[in-house]
């Protein structure tokens, strides 16, 4: 159930990042990322307040609230990279970042997380998922290369915190804070690097109306993240994921441009046989 959860919440996000991709064409970058975390917020607020409960009783850890300005980090970093390097290095980049990031945090219990020690058998699975990641890099900029390997760590150190978070409130408040610090900190960056988008800002004619619903998007996969992340390490966690993400943009590129990324279908496939491979050889160990 909860690896089938993780191949969901793979698949809405290439969704949402189709949507959100259209409404930043529509609004800019900065515009676009206060849009998407404030229908966010206001979704999630009205869940909570359906819900009656109270977001603000009680003081957890103030580490636990920072997923969403680590999420803001991820988005700034994407943001800086693309143009620089091809969509499918920062997808491959980022997917690396996630890996090694997870492997780290299965290894050694960061955050408090459940611990999943490294077994020597991964490593034929892990070679071939990192030959799926090259297949994906067809050019090299060393920033913009750094940039995209950071954003796949802060993914994973996003994804723990707003879980934390909501194992120590409810699956609903986590998202809420996310959702909050994240309006909280990209409107001033609106307000100093997006005065020409403020400008210019005029709402989506009406048959547009989808583009708004990112934000809808990224609720629905922060509560499922919110469900899975304590039940599955985040190494197969980060795969699987991927692996939804990546055969779900395919199509979406071929509905909506009617363009194929063979180098990206390769990759995933490649990534994938690593995946089962690695989860093949878990289940061996476990029943021997």
């Amino acid at each position: 159930m909860f690896m089938s959860l993780s191949l969901l919440s793979g698949v809405l996000i290439a969704v949402m990042i189709t949507i959100n991709g259209m409404l930043t064409m529509e609004h800019g970058v900065h515009s676009a990322t206060v849009i998407i975390h404030f229908v966010g917020l206001i979704f999630i607020a009205g869940l909570v307040l359906i819900k009656r409960e109270n977001p603000f009783a009680g003081r957890h850890t103030w580490y636990l609230y920072l997923g969403g300005a680590v999420g803001i980090v991820v988005t700034i970093l994407n943001n800086l990279a693309f143009g620089r390097i091809s969509v499918s290095a920062i997808l491959a980049l980022v997917l690396l970042g996630q890996t090694i990031a997870g492997l780290l945090f299965d290894q050694f219990g960061f955050l408090n997380m459940p611990k999943y020690p490294f077994a020597r058998s991964k490593l034929v699975g892990i070679i071939i998922i990192l030959l799926g990641i090259a297949t994906m890099i067809d050019n090299f900029e060393f920033a913009s290369i750094v940039m995209s390997f950071s954003a796949g760590i802060c993914i994973v150190v996003a994804r723990t915190l707003n879980a934390l978070l909501a194992n120590v409130t409810s699956l609903r408040i986590g998202v809420f804070y996310h959702h909050l610090i994240g309006t909280v900190l990209s409107l001033p960056i609106l307000l100093f690097l997006g005065s020409n988008e403020i400008a210019a800002f005029h709402l989506a004619p009406p048959s547009n109306w989808y583009i708004y619903l990112g934000g809808i998007f990224g609720i629905t996969v922060l509560l499922i993240g919110n469900i899975i992340v304590m039940k599955v390490s985040a190494f197969y966690l980060t795969l699987l994921i991927f692996v939804g993400q990546i055969f779900t943009s395919v199509i979406i590129d071929m509905i909506l441009t009617q363009a194929f990324s063979h180098r990206n279908l390769l990759g995933g496939i490649i990534v994938s046989i690593g995946l089962c491979v690695n989860l093949l050889l878990d289940y061996k160990r476990k029943s021997d």
